[in-house]
């Protein structure tokens, strides 16, 4: 049986007695039998000063780049960490005044796009000095914590889907990434991490037997998640990632695609691992609200063998060729930074954007981020705290 760092933490809170705790959370912070943190806590006896909520608010009710204004009472002060400019995902002055100890506890899901991890990561940097102790409750990777993928980020594009100096596929815990971030930053901070009990690297979140809960809107089922690392590459395009869907991630289109056309395209490279289905949907909301829209459904035929970061590259490569006057990098705002388009932010640099309009081959894209893998492997296990 898989526990979490949270229901290890349970087991004996007579250390948090007379502490001055802050919790961290969305409604992913449950226990093994789905009771939410900050209720089994107070149940103890624990009082909590306060609580912070990330991107998408504590339940989730916020759409992506939404600002979390209002949010559900729950009997405790509830901070949002996600709002209309860049100052508002660090803690202000006076939200820390009071607090000794802050307790970090929301499901990643294995990306560095991913923002709840980033706003950890901010968070330490706010209370790197102080006399303010983080306590992270772990919980597994869903997508495992032995593949990583993808480009390292070039600090020039720190943003924030890209605060940790990680690949888009990490293969790391919370845990893990939170005591990197704290050596790679050299950080002055008391950090403690509450270890999983069961879960190896091998295991992908259904070998957990833990139950799924919707950690933000568009990230319904584990599935997206094991594609997510590839998929919100679409952000970063006019093309849609699905959102307004009931599986968002797990396809894309625009009103210019061709399925059968692009299915035929993507099939040529042999790409391992999944299964292209032509398709098409009519989101409800965000890119081409109410348009049909020409798709490809992906359906992983083989989790071990899936790559999700070079099939988004490979996806977006074929786009490019098939549709050079159509296929569009987006250059608006996101996620606060107007200096780069969100597909560069994304992948960290300008570089894989650059080749893929050069019209460079697809193993030439991908062998320029080997050099990057081999480096993080050997780093990353540094700090692993799982077999």
């Amino acid at each position: 049986m898989v526990l979490n760092g949270l229901d290890i933490l349970l087991q004996d809170t007579s250390k948090l007695k007379h502490r001055n705790i802050a919790l961290i959370a969305n409604q992913t912070s449950v226990t093994l039998d789905l009771k939410y943190s900050w209720l089994e806590l107070q149940k103890q006896g624990i009082t909590l000063k306060k609580i912070f909520s990330p991107e998408h608010g504590l339940f989730s009710t916020e759409q992506d780049q939404i600002a979390v204004t209002g949010q559900p009472g729950i009997g405790c002060h509830v901070i949002s960490l996600y709002g209309d400019s860049t100052d508002t995902l660090l803690p202000n002055e006076n939200s820390l005044q009071g607090i000794d100890l802050v307790i970090f506890d929301i499901q990643d899901i294995g990306s560095r796009y991913y923002t709840y991890i980033n706003t950890l990561a901010l968070f330490m940097e706010a209370i790197s000095g102080r006399d303010v102790e983080i306590l992270v409750l772990d919980r597994p990777n869903p997508l495992g914590g032995q593949a990583v993928e993808g480009p390292l980020p070039d600090p020039a594009y720190r943003s924030f889907v890209g605060v940790l100096p990680v690949p888009p596929r990490h293969g790391m815990t919370a845990g893990e990434l939170a005591r990197l971030y704290l050596d790679h930053n050299n950080l002055d901070v008391n950090l403690r991490v509450v270890t999983v009990q069961g879960w190896e690297r091998s295991m992908f979140f259904p070998q957990t037997g833990l139950h799924w809960v919707v950690p933000s809107p568009n990230m319904p089922t584990w599935e997206t998640a094991l594609v997510y690392p590839g998929m919100c590459l679409f952000e970063g395009l006019n093309a849609s990632e699905g959102r307004g869907t009931t599986t968002p991630f797990l396809h894309f289109g625009a009103p210019f695609i061709e399925p059968d056309i692009l299915a035929e395209n993507i099939a040529s490279f042999g790409i391992d691992g999944v299964f292209f289905r032509p398709t098409y949907f009519k989101p409800s909301f965000h890119k081409y609200k109410d348009e049909i829209v020409g798709s490809l459904f992906l359906h992983v035929t083989d989790r071990n063998l899936f790559r999700p970061f070079m099939t988004g590259i490979a996806l977006t490569t074929v786009l490019h060729e098939l549709y050079p006057e159509k296929l569009r990098f987006l250059r608006e705002v996101y996620e606060f930074n107007s200096q780069h388009p969100a597909f560069d932010l994304l992948c960290g640099s300008s570089t894989l954007r650059t080749m893929i309009e050069n019209k460079r081959p697809l193993q030439e894209i991908r062998e320029s981020w080997e050099e990057d893998e081999n480096a993080f492997l050997p780093l990353k296990q540094n700090y692993h705290m799982y077999r």
